[in-house]
């Protein structure tokens, strides 16, 4: 493998290869591009690549920090949905015959990885004899949720995740109990998974400036944690529907969520009696329960 021809990006680099090309920023995409190529080095070293590792990377940008996971990692697959960065993208890594740059949208839907995206992954992982799927990205802001999300979803999902998103998103992955940040996607990921905020990252580390403070998150997935979980699907749709009245006592809001999910309502006696069975106070709010609460409270309203 060859080494890139550049290594980093710099916001006169940028500019200048953006008129060069006729290039606008496109806000719809969720464009920021980290400028710092220190806090690029950090998101790489942070990920603990090694040659048996299949990097995906959604947001591949104009390819700076494609060159940094390529040089590491066994494969990379990166994804771009607009033709012209896609094309700044190609360019720059020409000289990368371990990177595959697929041009698509890397969701199918809101909850769903794209299959593309998927199959070149698991072609990468059986072409390099690599074990390891792992996620690096610079995730755009509009997409960076459902991405963590659908990724937790899959039946094999990344080993790790190393991103740069927004802080506030950081945060409500994060959050422990009690806290206003704390909500379905802490409980989604809390119960698969470990995650720590890293760095935070200014608004100068990027162009365009965004308007928030973003950081670099890690997320470790920990399959015992996940094995307590008997129905993902149905956990996931659960506590999304009990935060979706986080304000409201758990009383309050389990016969409906109940109806949403199950497709049956809970009575005010079964809701009451299933509350007493797990120990909980009769004014218990979704968001003052931790993982294992959740979990025993799913299973209870799964087996009715």
């Amino acid at each position: 493998m060859n080494e890139p021809r550049r290594n980093g990006q710099s916001i006169s680099f940028l500019a200048r290869r953006f008129a060069e090309a006729g290039i606008e920023v496109k806000h719809r995409h969720g464009q920021n591009f980290l400028v710092d190529l220190n806090l690029l080095r950090l998101v790489v070293d942070s990920a603990e690549l090694t040659p048996d590792d299949v990097v995906l990377e959604i947001g591949a940008g104009s390819g700076s920090l494609t060159t940094l996971l390529a040089q590491r990692a066994a494969a990379v697959v990166s994804v771009e949905i607009d033709p012209e960065m896609r094309q700044l993208a190609s360019e720059e890594l020409f000289d990368f015959d371990n990177v595959t740059l697929l041009g698509c949208d890397a969701l199918a839907d809101k909850h769903t990885i794209a299959p593309e995206v998927l199959a070149a992954v698991d072609e990468q992982l059986a072409l390099r004899g690599a074990s390891r799927f792992k996620l690096v990205a610079n995730l755009p802001y509009n997409v960076a949720t459902p991405v963590i999300a659908s990724l937790l979803a899959l039946e094999r999902p990344p080993e790790t995740m190393t991103v740069t998103i927004q802080k506030e998103l950081a945060d409500r992955i994060t959050a422990p109990p009690g806290v206003k940040a704390y909500g379905a996607l802490s409980v989604w990921t809390q119960c698969q998974a470990t995650a720590r905020q890293i760095r935070l990252l200014p608004p100068k580390a990027f162009w365009p400036k965004p308007k928030v403070t973003s950081a670099i998150l890690s997320i470790r997935f920990e399959p015992e944690l996940r094995a307590r979980i008997a129905d993902r699907r149905f956990f996931h749709e659960f506590t999304r529907a009990l935060f979706c009245h986080r304000r409201k006592t758990l009383r309050g809001v389990l016969p409906g969520a109940c109806a949403t999910v199950c497709g049956r309502p809970l009575t005010k006696p079964e809701a009451d009696a299933l509350i007493a069975r797990l120990g909980l106070s009769s004014d218990v709010r979704a968001e003052q329960m931790d993982a294992a609460a959740l979990l025993a409270l799913a299973d209870g309203a799964r087996a009715g």
